[in-house]
């Protein structure tokens, strides 16, 4: 890393959070990272949208540990614990070259967000050294604008979640504090970047640059879609690629609150579809509810997912 980029890790504000810990004197804030990064999966992955994983995969990394605590998250194992293998920026950059000489499309950073500043420093070197293929930011959106402008003009593909309308919830769900609100902070790191990269480009089947905002349906409208997608509209516009995903599952603290302890029901997400539709939205990715189990990975194994591909609407 840079001098500056070094300096961030003594008072790590990459996040809402601003837990402000050293973490290169080994501290950790809220996600539990620290100096060193910690990946638990890489490889050619075909769960994501259909511009993004192709014919030959996307090329994931998975990070741990995430900023978030979602209660029903599918990736708990390494999103709320540090699990897996420490690398330095080094080794992340002989693993993007690994990925694009595997023949995957882009290199798919998923939850980045504690890695901003390493990954930041990684990207850079590869296309100083000739990566080809394209970037993808695969994050939560609980974001800080300031940290995203490190990235500015080095990620290609942005893939964020927009997973909650109302703070309540989010604080229920992910434990994203009040005081400072999921919401807010999605909002402007989705417009944010919508600025670096504008709508997505496809050629020839494959996304190069642009972006795919996502969005989880969870039981009983609990996470205010209409009004996201309402929002989406407003502010990005009717073009804007989106992700409609089906495959919630009740996983990991889940039973917790009995509404989640069931997956969405058909006329839930049909009707979301239909919404978007009446908005004038005129890209849309979506599933099939069937699949949802299908999306749940176990990073215990070697291979923690089953071969999937996503539908397009």
């Amino acid at each position: 890393m840079s001098k500056g980029e070094s300096v961030i890790l003594t008072r790590c504000e990459l996040c809402p959070r601003s837990c402000r810990a050293n973490r290169l004197a080994g501290k950790k804030g809220y996600c539990g990272a620290r100096d060193k990064i910690v990946i638990a999966h890489y490889g050619p992955h075909f769960g994501e949208e259909p511009p993004i994983s192709g014919t030959k995969g996307s090329g994931n990394i998975f990070f741990s540990p995430c900023n978030l605590r979602c209660i029903f998250c599918q990736n708990y194992q390494i999103s709320h614990n540090v699990m897996g293998r420490e690398i330095t920026v080094d080794e992340l950059i002989e693993i993007f070259f690994v990925l694009e000489a595997r023949g995957c499309h882009n290199i798919n950073l998923v939850s980045p967000v504690p890695y901003i500043s390493h990954i930041a420093t990684a990207i850079r070197e590869a296309k100083k050294r000739g990566l080809a293929i394209p970037f993808v930011y695969n994050t939560n959106a609980y974001e800080n604008v300031e940290a995203l402008q490190m990235l500015d003009r080095l990620i290609d593909i942005y893939l964020p979640d927009f997973k909650y309308w109302g703070t309540t919830i989010a604080e229920r769900l992910s434990d994203a504090p009040k005081k400072k609100p999921y919401p807010a902070f999605a909002k402007k790191a989705i417009l944010e970047m919508k600025r670096q990269v504008g709508d997505l480009v496809v050629e020839d089947g494959i996304a190069k640059r642009g972006l795919v905002v996502r969005h989880l349906v969870l039981p009983g409208g609990l996470a205010g879609s209409k009004e996201i997608f309402t929002w989406i509209a407003r502010n990005l516009g009717t073009g804007t690629f989106v992700s409609l995903m089906s495959q919630y599952y009740p996983l990991h603290e889940a039973k917790k609150y009995p509404i989640l302890q069931r997956k969405i029901r058909q006329e839930e997400y049909d009707t979301l579809i239909e919404y978007l539709l009446e908005e004038g939205f005129e890209n849309v990715f979506i599933q099939e509810l069937e699949s949802a189990p299908l999306f749940v990975p176990d990073f215990e194994k070697a291979e923690p997912f089953k071969t999937v591909r996503g539908s397009g609407l």
